[in-house]
């Protein structure tokens, strides 16, 4: 049987006691199932990095892990991934930069990620690639020799060809993506935008380069469980006493602009003001654990979000109520699934997101003889799947608004019927068809 090679640009190691997102969790159930090995960046920075990755190995996972100078660091991670990619991918043209130094440190840290991989690699290995940090690997490990099978899954989102093209090396990033064996995407609609870039790059006729749309998921009966069992805890129970009988709203979410936070809150105020039998009967529960705070734009979001808390508690809070509870920290996976059972509506409206595992938690959390409601961003892939949420707009403030008014009235016949359709959903393209539909896929 062919070993899997997972190669992603951080690697959560068994050593650390790090809440991972949704790409460790895939990238590690899928490892979990088949064993292998996982390649990627340490997270140290040195000044002198080791010519040979570290390894270390826990039961049939081999992880191995290189580390990156401070001047890569800000070229290829600060600079050109979440400076660059990140927003253009996402639509926010506005916070997008370019620099050609930046691309320069992008492609050279994707072939030292090459060079360090390649030794280790087997002749019956197939090597799953993750994300935009690594577009171009495949390129540079074909030039090392490799002719194993690659596939790539993007977690974000791929944007249009008239967005793309504000990135002046557009056309190169496309054409590296055409040395994968298999290019995967969380939906449908990413997946014609990169044939739409593919047909403006190769007019003569695009290479024939497989695509698929594999929705990430998660592991439903875990969550069910974790949620479940976390009601009982004393986290959990210090919360719900905290609420005073009041009803909960909750969010999720990294500290990061395309979440859409700060119009979250704007359209939390504006639902204060136009509805204003909910003052002192509803609690709004903000988890936003920092995320990249070492870049200009993450600590910009994170004064904003502090601000507009303070005008929304000084405007409406009153002597035994909060009306907005906004906390940077992280919380263990089981007891953010308590806080989610406990809330009568999930709050989700990013910008835009590749998928959003938050949304798909929030159901599976949820009790079914009496689930909470989901307003969810239409910008968003979950979107998609989860067509019994309460869809809207993230950039509409008036309709955030009437959207969260609609979830807490919402009968309950209405909320079981829409919390069973979308936990169907959720079981239809659970973590573990992500993983094997996109393996088999490869082949």
């Amino acid at each position: 049987m062919s070993r899997l090679v997972c190669v992603s640009n951080r690697i959560t190691l068994p050593r650390r006691a790090v809440v991972p997102g949704g790409l460790a969790v895939g990238v590690l159930a899928a490892m979990q199932n088949t064993g292998g090995l996982w390649f990627g960046w340490s997270g140290e920075l040195e000044a002198h990095p080791a010519a040979t990755p570290e390894s270390l190995t826990r039961g049939a996972i081999t992880y191995a892990t290189m580390s990156l100078t401070q001047t890569e660091y800000d070229r290829y991670y600060r600079g050109f991934c979440n400076t660059t990619l990140w927003p253009l991918f996402h639509y926010l043209t506005d916070r997008f930069r370019y620099d050609h130094e930046w691309h320069v440190g992008y492609r050279a840290v994707n072939r030292r990620f090459a060079e360090q991989l390649a030794p280790l690699l087997r002749p019956d290995d197939r090597i799953w690639v993750h994300d935009y940090h690594l577009i171009p690997l495949a390129r540079e490990l074909r030039a090392l020799g490799v002719t194993q099978p690659i596939g790539f899954f993007l977690h974000i989102p791929f944007p249009h060809l008239e967005v793309l093209r504000l990135l002046p090396p557009y056309a190169e990033l496309v054409r590296d993506l055409t040395q994968f064996d298999l290019v995967g995407f969380q939906t449908a609609a990413d997946e014609q935008s990169f044939h739409a870039c593919l047909a403006g790059v190769f007019p003569e006729g695009p290479p024939r380069t497989r695509t698929g749309a594999f929705p990430i998921g998660i592991d439903v009966d875990t969550i069910i469980g974790e949620a479940a069992a976390a009601m009982g805890t004393e986290p959990v129970k210090r919360m719900i006493t905290g609420l005073i009988g009041r009803r909960l709203m909750i969010g999720v979410d990294r500290l990061d602009y395309s979440k859409g936070l700060v119009e979250r809150f704007s359209a939390y105020q504006r639902f204060l003001e136009r509805h204003s039998r909910h003052r002192g009967r509803l609690i709004y529960l903000q988890i936003a654990p920092l995320s990249r705070d070492d870049i200009q734009a993450y600590a910009t979001i994170r004064e904003a979000l502090e601000q507009a808390t303070g005008r929304t508690n000084g405007r409406f809070a009153d002597t035994d109520w909060t009306p907005l509870r906004y906390l940077n920290r992280n919380f263990p996976h089981p007891t953010l699934m308590g806080f989610m059972r406990a809330a009568q509506v999930g709050l989700v409206t990013p910008l835009r997101d590749g998928m959003n595992l938050v949304a798909k938690e929030f159901v599976a959390a949820q009790d079914p003889e009496d689930p909470g409601a989901l307003v969810l961003s239409s910008l968003a892939g979950a979107a998609c799947e989860l067509e019994g949420a309460v869809i809207v707009n993230p950039y509409d403030l008036r309709g955030v608004s009437q959207a969260i008014e609609a979830a807490l009235t919402m009968p309950l016949a209405e909320r079981q019927a829409r919390h069973a359709a979308m936990l169907a959903a959720l079981r239809n393209h659970d973590l573990r068809a992500w993983h094997t539909g996109f393996l088999a896929a490869l082949g």
